[in-house]
């Protein structure tokens, strides 16, 4: 069975339609306005093995918060809506990403509860075009509407671009593994209590 899903999220600020298709070969169609940010969402849909297609259209006269947190609420709700019951699923996933002098780990768990975690000592205020604080933002936004744990951490790096680039591919792996299927426990929910 497909595990896709389509989100329209209109709102005062922002006009955000996805496409995601958890099941995919990496393919991404992405454009929010903001190259760096863009970039970055090209890279988790490539890591994740996810094909997505992501056109946000947001006030960046204003700045980048709305759009860049809308993104993350909107890709949360289609990986919620995609993964349907969530029977068969692993669940959990961590992945430690090196990229060259930098070092990221990320852990995602699936379980119904949000709570999102960011540790990293970002120097830069921006990388490219991208306001670099609201990387706490997407991924927060993307916890709450995804109903999920996420844990980040640039563990150590020099570069600003590396860092930030390195938690999004580690984010991307530890998500790949908690949405695939577990052919074992394929119609089995991955909870003792139930309900996720």
């Amino acid at each position: 069975m497909a595990r896709i899903a389509n989100i329209h999220r209109k709102t005062n600020e922002t006009d955000i339609r996805v496409r995601l298709n958890l099941d995919g070969r990496g393919k991404a169609r992405v454009s929010t306005g903001v190259r760096f940010f863009d970039h970055m969402l090209e890279l988790l849909a490539r890591h994740g093995a996810f094909d997505l297609e992501l056109i946000a259209r947001g006030d960046l006269d204003v700045d980048q918060h709305h759009t860049v947190e809308d993104t993350g609420i909107t890709l949360g709700e289609a990986v919620r809506k995609a993964l349907g019951s969530k029977r068969g699923i692993l669940r959990a996933g961590y992945f430690l990403m090196p990229m060259d002098e930098t070092l990221a780990a990320a852990a995602v768990d699936l379980g119904g509860r949000p709570c999102c975690v960011v540790r990293a000592k970002i120097t830069a205020q921006r990388v490219g075009d991208f306001q670099v604080e609201l990387l706490e933002d997407f991924f927060q936004g993307f916890a709450q509407a995804a109903r999920a744990n996420v844990h980040l951490r640039a563990l150590y790096g020099r570069s600003s671009h590396h860092q930030v680039e390195a938690i999004f591919k580690a984010f991307a792996r530890a998500l790949r593994f908690a949405v695939a299927r577990d052919k074992r426990l394929r119609r089995v929910l991955p909870s003792t209590k139930g309900l996720l």
